[in-house]
């Protein structure tokens, strides 16, 4: 990506050379009414580029930082507290319970799943029963 950027940079600065070399004239700018400015013309293009593009540029930087600093502190917030080192590692050793079905059922979705997509089917227990002992 890093070639692509300097290639276009490249490209756009031997486009602005041929240009300037190409227009090296004198230019007059009348700015007021009495007031009239001598320049050559690639000066006067390439000023009035960096007048529209500058602007509109420190704004889109200035945008950017915000949301980069949102985002991370977003990120942060987002991040789970790390408990000690010496805590975690008490907790390590001690086994964990089994998750009761109460638990089970309060747990967040994970829409990505397949059982939640393919349900399946409903069947009472009383009816496996009554199949695995053949009545």
């Amino acid at each position: 990506m890093q070639f692509i950027k300097t290639l276009f940079w490249v490209i756009l600065a031997v486009i602005l050379v041929v240009f300037a070399v190409n227009n090296w004239s004198p230019t007059s700018v009348l700015i007021w009414d009495n007031t009239r400015i001598d320049t050559k013309l690639p000066v006067l293009v390439i000023g009035a580029f960096l007048l529209g593009f500058v602007p509109i540029w420190l704004i889109h930087r200035a945008s950017k930082w915000r949301l980069n600093r949102r985002i991370k502190t977003l990120e942060s917030a987002a991040r789970p507290a790390q408990a000690p080192t010496s805590a975690s590692s008490a907790a390590s050793t001690r086994p964990t319970p089994a998750p009761t079905p109460q638990a089970k059922a309060e747990a967040p979705l994970d829409l990505n799943k397949k059982q939640i997509a393919e349900p399946e089917p409903a069947i009472s227990s009383l009816a496996k029963d009554d199949k695995a002992t053949g009545a």
